[in-house]
């Protein structure tokens, strides 16, 4: 199928922003139906509102924290405990993924 850019007008703000054929290519790939009714910004300040992406808190406590694989300090959305290992991101996927095997 065959995607062409176009002119929407936002419900919100009432501007005009432009549905790319990339963005309609991926919203026909997630199995999206409706085209959005929002511009860009105001999506993003409805999501804002809603707590962030997937309704996850966006402004929660970090902790300082020392990856006990690469010993990077990194912060964590947890207090560290003594004797239990903490990882930063990318160790904490190998870590994970070698697990899974």
């Amino acid at each position: 199928m065959s995607f062409v850019d176009k002119s929407l007008q936002c419900s919100d703000c009432g501007t005009s922003f432009t549905f790319s054929a990339e963005e309609q290519e991926f919203f026909a790939k997630k199995g999206y139906t409706n085209e959005p009714k929002r511009c860009p910004s105001c999506r993003e300040a409805k999501r804002g509102q809603r707590g962030g992406a997937g309704g996850r808190t966006v402004n929660r406590q970090m902790y300082p924290a020392v990856c006990a694989e690469c010993g990077t300090e990194t912060q964590v959305p947890f207090e560290p405990r003594e004797g239990r290992p903490v990882y930063c991101s990318r160790c904490y996927d190998k870590v994970r993924s070698s697990n899974r095997r």
